[in-house]
């Protein structure tokens, strides 16, 4: 890591990664001659770029300000042997003068191996900084036989040191780290004990994902995002042109525009099981279609009415539980809208007992108005449960399938494990672009989040199998529930037992298990 001058323009005093600006000669065809291990289209996959030679010179730069700025040279020979300490001397006579690394490695018969460098990280820095940096990041091993020198002009000093120890020396207030991606990038390097790990886990890697920095407005004033925090995906998408006017607060009774079709008014029932409260959406202009109108209070009624563009036609229900369903009926009377979903629930604890205007079927499409909605029934949460996906933009209305912050209770018998997870098998087959939750902000990468939800399921079945086997292949729910829920409040585990039971209930469907006086019995071999 190399300490920037204090006189520095960007990051002065501070600890960073070798690097610096992309060169039009980078990607040369001269300077390509250099290339190898990859070629450009590989390069350009590699990058998820368009394949031109662009992408290649993303390696060339990253190897030529490595040398210009710490005298370090990733490049082989033909036997892809590093080149020797004679070679370097030549190379550090020749190549410091601008424009001639490239031209001095090939007089040496070096070349930039590409393959050994592992394409790791890309950071783009939020609008309102007065220097924006677009920057890749990659991994590559040491080469033998070389020491890091620097300039002692723009980098006065430079050092080894594990992720690990970097990070509790800035804790500590020993040096300063340069960035947010910086410190970031140490954290995920702080994982591995050697380099061979962290590049085979680079290597492995599928997709690297743009970290592109937000900014957003609320009660602490201006803030900035990262990915991975809950409101990034939110402000992205209500805001693609980097304003920075978008809200980072989850504020009931208030409208917020969440594109040109869709808004979202949160119900004031915040609570242990509904999160910020619930979301209820409103769809198009002109003729408006609600989805969910939440609790039947007359604040939040009155405030769908005033946040319609246009006379609400629709109601569209996820599932009629009580957070999601009982205003309803009160809008229905006050709008004469009709009354669509997945129908009525009768006689068990928790619904709202409604009268549909029309039950839809799986897979049909609604024209309201100038948008076209398709119903997806999604049996698991609630046995009438439905997500509906606006064709115009990819958003997936998850109702309670899916939400954000926490993970929805699944409470047999009208609540069924199996059949959630089939649902969320078939939710993450619509390639949806967005998912708005029955309660919190926007979740984004779709694919990705049902991915999430998936294995925390599967892994607290892991959890009840193993804890079955710890008493023998056979327990009650109530000697489960402290070992299974270990990492849950004492406090919340009247409500994970719901979900445990749905669990067990699976695995009885599974046929892995037979339930008889209150008891759960292995009945096959249970992997672990």
């Amino acid at each position: 890591m190399l300490k920037r001058s204090p006189k520095a323009s960007a990051f002065p005093g501070t600890y960073v990664f070798p690097g610096g600006v992309l060169d039009v000669s980078d990607s040369e065809a001269q300077t390509l001659r250099c290339f190898r291990g990859l070629t450009p289209q590989q390069a350009a996959t590699r990058l998820q770029m368009a394949p031109d030679a662009f992408a290649a010179g993303h390696f060339m730069a990253a190897v030529r300000e490595c040398f210009e700025e710490t005298g370090i040279v990733l490049a082989v020979d033909e036997q892809r042997r590093t080149p020797g300490e004679e070679s370097l001397l030549r190379l550090r006579a020749r190549g410091t003068h601008v424009g001639h690394f490239f031209e001095a490695l090939e007089r040496e018969g070096l070349f930039v191996a590409a393959d050994l460098m592992a394409y790791f990280a890309h950071w783009i820095t939020p609008p309102v900084q007065a220097r924006r940096f677009n920057t890749r990041f990659f991994l590559a091993e040491m080469p033998d036989r070389q020491q890091c020198r620097v300039d002692g002009i723009e980098m006065v000093d430079a050092l080894w040191s594990s992720p690990t120890q970097m990070l509790e020396r800035e804790q500590r207030g020993e040096l300063e780290l340069g960035s947010t991606p910086t410190r970031r990038i140490l954290e995920e390097l702080a994982q591995f004990v050697v380099p061979a790990a962290a590049l085979a886990y680079a290597t492995a890697r599928r997709q690297v994902i743009e970290n592109r920095s937000r900014v957003a407005q609320g009660r602490q004033g201006r803030r900035i995002f990262q990915r991975g925090e809950a409101a990034y995906a939110e402000i992205a998408w209500v805001d693609p042109d980097e304003t920075g006017l978008s809200s980072y607060e989850l504020e009931a009774g208030t409208p917020k525009r969440l594109d040109h079709h869709c808004v979202r008014v949160i119900a004031p029932n915040a609570g242990l099981m509904t999160g910020p409260g619930t979301n209820s959406y409103l769809i198009g202009e002109g003729s408006v279609a609600v989805i969910d109108p939440g609790p039947d209070e007359p604040a939040h009624v009155q405030a769908l009415l005033e946040a319609a563009h246009g006379d609400i036609r629709w109601i569209l229900l996820t599932h009629t539980h009580r957070d999601h369903a009982p205003a309803a009926a009160r809008l229905r009377e006050l709008t004469g809208a009709r009354l669509l979903g997945g129908g009525a629930v009768r006689g068990v604890q928790g619904h709202v007992e409604l009268d549909f205007d029309r039950v839809l079927q799986d897979g049909e499409c609604l024209q309201l108005g100038a948008h076209t909605m398709r119903a997806i029934h999604t049996p698991g949460h609630a046995s009438n449960h439905v997500c509906y996906l606006l064709e115009a933009t990819g958003m997936l209305f998850s109702g309670d399938q899916l939400v954000q912050g926490f993970t929805v209770v699944i409470a047999p018998p009208d609540g069924n494990m199996r059949a959630y997870l089939e649902s969320l098998k078939r939710l993450r087959a619509l390639g949806s672009s967005i998912i708005a939750p029955g309660h919190g902000f926007l979740l984004g990468e779709p694919q990705q989040e049902i991915d999430r939800v998936v294995r925390h399921r599967l892994g607290r079945e892991q959890k009840v199998r193993r804890a079955l086997q710890e008493q023998g292949g056979s327990a009650t729910l109530t000697s489960l529930l402290p070992r299974v829920y270990d990492d849950v409040p004492a406090s919340l585990h009247t409500l994970a037992a719901r979900s445990l039971e749905a669990h067990l209930e699976k695995l009885l469907e599974d046929g892995e298990l037979t339930h008889t006086a209150g008891r759960w019995f292995v009945v096959a071999p249970m992997s672990d």
